[in-house]
């Protein structure tokens, strides 16, 4: 497909649905610069030597699918450099990618996603709070992956929902170890023989922090290895549109029965913890024009300041003219002040912030936004 072709089809963009096939043939059937963000969980490449035993000689059902064997490392590493180049390429300017694996793939991964031009941000620990043991009991159990966070270029302007995560951690500024559970219980999904439908589902848990924290409501994610569907899952119920690749039938039937189930969180619910700079701005003279506040009314601070407000938004206090901010800092002899939170008008006799009259036009913002 030519880059105009792409171009053209850009508004046919195949949005919530599972494409099949290889992902990297998928891909190139996407226009450039089509999706926000990318969670990918590619084979690890394993490599496993016959069957894998538990101390009573009962096999473990570990991964020995054809999709995780390669070989060699070199047939590997160019299957990662190609399905990455043509993630980048479909990943729009100030797009991230999320990448998951073990130590069996991770750092030929990360090694390959900066050759491909990809900016590092973090590498994430996702530490299972109930992992496998090791059953041979020859190395340390495996109790972690890693995941590898990337913008598509150095100095994108990546989504970063830096407050949200801060809240989903208990109001503490979230770390780059993440303690989850695997998959397992009533998540894990089972096939018509009762037998797990995919060896490496992922969590819910996993995808919901990631989504949160890096993409919008709206915002399109892609999946080229989608399995069973997870990331499509959680995209759907937070209002994020997915795409999906997968080539096995069995998992895409899985996966597709799996997400017509799910319902999307109304408007509301979806709403996260931003930072104050990302709400728009409102001047307070807009409070004055619109007569929420008047010329001549007097506002009043905790500390029994007085300042009146002019018509042209700015208050006189004492011989003390200005903004909100500059009159507050002069009567308090301070080097600055946040006059939203310290100025207040009087309503029904009670004294209510200024910073109320804000908040009511950043919301009617949103509704007509």
């Amino acid at each position: 497909m030519t880059k105009m072709d792409r171009m053209t089809s850009a508004a046919a963009l195949p949005l919530n649905t599972i494409l099949a096939g290889d992902c990297v043939e998928a891909m190139a059937s996407l226009p450039d610069a089509c999706v926000d963000l990318i969670f990918a969980d590619p084979p690890y490449n394993l490599q496993l030597r016959g069957d894998l035993r538990r101390p009573d000689n009962s096999r473990v059902d570990a991964v020995d699918d054809d999709w995780d064997r390669f070989a060699s490392f070199e047939t590997y590493d160019t299957f990662t450099r190609t399905w990455l180049r043509e993630a980048r390429r479909v990943l729009k300017p100030d797009g991230a990618i999320w990448v998951i694996g073990s130590y069996h793939n991770i750092y030929r991964v990360g090694a390959a996603l900066q050759d491909e031009g990809y900016w590092l941000l973090n590498d994430v620990i996702w530490r299972k709070s109930n992992p496998m043991p090791n059953f041979r009991g020859k190395r340390l159990t495996n109790a972690h992956e890693t995941l590898i966070w990337a913008s598509r270029s150095e100095g994108a302007k990546y989504t970063f929902n830096y407050e949200a995560l801060k809240a989903l951690n208990e109001g503490i500024q979230m770390r780059s170890d993440w303690v989850l559970p695997i998959c397992s219980g009533g998540e894990r999904l089972k096939n018509a023989d009762g037998v797990k439908a995919h060896p490496t589902q992922k969590p819910v848990s996993l995808l919901h922090r990631v989504l949160v924290g890096c993409s919008k409501p709206g915002d399109v994610v892609l999946d080229p290895f989608f399995g069973t569907g997870t990331t499509g899952a959680v995209a759907k119920m937070l209002g994020r549109d997915w795409i999906g690749i997968e080539r096995d039938a069995g998992y895409r039937e899985v996966a597709e029965a799996r997400i017509a189930g799910v319902r999307k969180f109304d408007k509301a619910a979806l709403e996260v913890s931003r930072p104050k700079r990302a709400e728009p701005r409102v001047p307070f003279g807009q409070l004055v024009e619109r007569g929420m506040l008047r010329p001549g009314e007097t506002l009043v601070s905790s500390t029994g300041k007085s300042a009146k407000v002019r018509a042209d938004g700015t208050l006189v206090g004492l011989d003390v003219k200005g903004s909100i901010h500059q009159v507050g800092a002069a009567l308090e002899g301070a080097p600055s002040c946040n006059g939203w939170t310290y100025w207040h008008f009087v309503k029904d006799g009670q004294t209510v912030p200024i910073d109320v009259l804000r908040q009511q036009i950043r919301s009617e913002m949103a509704e007509h936004g």
